[in-house]
């Protein structure tokens, strides 16, 4: 279990192929941010699914709504994210990822 949006997660070393997150975000704050952390990089966005254009490979996005996280009287809502790169070389799939994070990474303290 992964997620981008704790201020206390440390990045992450290696971003494999594939990996799936339980993100710690709304739907409505996922595509709120996902423009901002995507950047530059071309978008086919639909429900549920993205894929962003990376080199001559791609990222596929998948998310779905899962059931909130309750600890006491809080209530945080979630979302499982699938991340499937095909066709981008390692080095570009770090580098997309580290930014990925930095940008969707909410901060505190």
């Amino acid at each position: 279990m992964s997620t981008a949006h704790a201020a206390t997660r440390p990045m992450q070393a290696y971003y494999p192929e594939r990996f799936e997150r339980d993100m710690g975000t709304s739907e409505t704050e996922w595509l709120t941010a996902l423009p901002r952390a995507l950047g530059e990089h071309a978008v086919e966005l639909v429900t549920g699914m993205a894929r962003v254009q990376i080199g001559d490979g791609h990222l596929q996005l998948q998310w779905h709504i899962l059931p909130p996280r309750v600890i006491a009287l809080l209530r945080m809502q979630r979302l499982a994210v699938s991340f499937a790169f095909e066709g981008v070389e390692e080095d570009a799939r770090q580098r997309f990822m580290k930014r990925f994070d930095l940008t969707m990474q909410r901060g505190g303290g």
